[in-house]
């Protein structure tokens, strides 16, 4: 089912279609265009030796060569036939191109964020994914060429049930096997490797969050369309931040606030229609009266509600934050019943060196004392 949800998007958004309609979702979609050659290109030159910048360069040139075959196809073969010459081989270009694009991505996911395999073992995971894309390239290549000038073709018609249905199965395997890459990587991974997943990690639920809701909804809306590409937009950010290792140190704090505002934004709309529907339909209350008595209710909650869900969030997802919070908490209470200065002061350097980790910490104290160094 995941396959044919895969296959069906690919059918509505990557196969040339008989449509030259501008509307204002092309915008967002030529961003992301420009914006995903644009990133290859600065990761490539910034870092060379990282495989992600020439695939990402690869992909946008494949994308746009993709987009300009579909336009000319169109062109040539539809909106003036015989205007421009070469519009069958254009079509068929366009056709099966954005397979290459769709594996770059793949074996992005198998290298991120190193640019290498994590280790000789996934060799073979590589070259499966490899012969799945090349394999399904060549069925896509073939079925297009038996329609050859046909612009209003979709996928499911350039090949043969059969051949469908194994492409759905091996391009899902595909990325199962890819994406399972960044998952291990992850889960083995420490320090700034594991910060640079994190952002990938964030933005890549965003677009696959975004992905399922489009499938599951069968939105053909301007709306649908401009969701998708500042969800793609976003995913080539986070992946140039990750790379570059630029203030990868926020993406905790981006993520908790982001949950917790979710979290707590859903509760109290859901609160507030609750209210609203108990003083109106069960106990009777004009309109305006439960409004207003639910609003402030929502308001008077917010902020307790607010600080319970942040420190539930911070505790799964930002636990440095939390952790620190713990150890600032439990040293104030020490404190409390401290009478040795000495004491208090190893105690206050050691709270210090574990919840904020500086590169050196420095005590000095009004009484005369020698400071205290760590």
């Amino acid at each position: 089912m995941a396959g044919g949800l895969i296959l069906a998007y690919l059918d509505r958004n990557l196969v040339p279609a008989n449509e030259t309609n501008w509307d204002f979702s092309d915008v967002f979609g030529d961003v992301v265009n420009i914006a995903l050659p644009v990133m290859g290109f600065v990761l490539a030159s910034r870092r060379p030796g990282n495989r992600i910048g020439w695939l990402a360069l690869a992909a946008g040139l494949t994308l746009g060569l993709r987009s300009f075959a579909d336009q000319y196809a169109q062109r040539a073969l539809v909106a003036a036939p015989g205007s421009l010459p070469g519009g069958p081989l254009a079509l068929w270009v366009s056709a099966w191109i954005w397979l290459i694009a769709l594996a770059m991505v793949a074996f992005s996911f198998l290298l991120f964020p190193t640019g290498r395999l994590r280790s000789r073992r996934w060799r073979p995971a590589a070259w499966f994914v490899g012969a799945v894309f090349a394999s399904s390239t060549a069925a896509v290549m073939a079925g297009a060429a038996r329609e050859w000038a046909n612009p209003s073709v979709s996928l499911s018609q350039l090949v043969s049930p059969a051949v469908l249905a194994a492409m759905a199965i091996g391009l899902l395997a595909a990325l199962v096997v890819s994406g399972s890459a960044i998952v291990v990587r992850f889960a083995r991974s420490a320090g700034e490797e594991r910060l640079q997943l994190k952002w990938f990690a964030a933005a890549a639920v965003l677009v696959v969050a975004t992905f399922i809701a489009v499938i599951l909804t069968n939105s053909n809306s301007v709306a649908a369309a401009i969701l998708n590409n500042l969800a793609l937009l976003c995913l080539d950010v986070a992946i140039a931040i990750a790379v570059l290792k630029y203030r990868l140190y926020e993406i905790d704090r981006i993520i908790s606030r982001t949950l917790a505002y979710t979290i707590v934004t859903g509760l109290l709309i859901g609160l507030y229609a609750g209210l609203v529907l108990l003083a109106t339909e069960v106990l009777s209350f004009s309109s305006p009266v439960a409004v207003a008595a639910s609003t402030l209710v929502a308001a008077a909650l917010f902020s307790p509600l607010r600080r319970r869900v942040q420190r539930a969030v911070d505790r799964r997802f930002n636990r440095a934050r939390y952790d620190a919070d713990q150890m600032v908490t439990a040293f104030a209470g020490r404190l409390k019943d401290a009478v040795d200065l000495d004491v208090v002061q190893a105690d206050l350097a050691s709270v210090v060196q574990r919840a904020l980790e500086p590169a050196h910490i420095s005590l000095w104290m009004s009484n005369g004392r020698p400071p205290v160094s760590s």
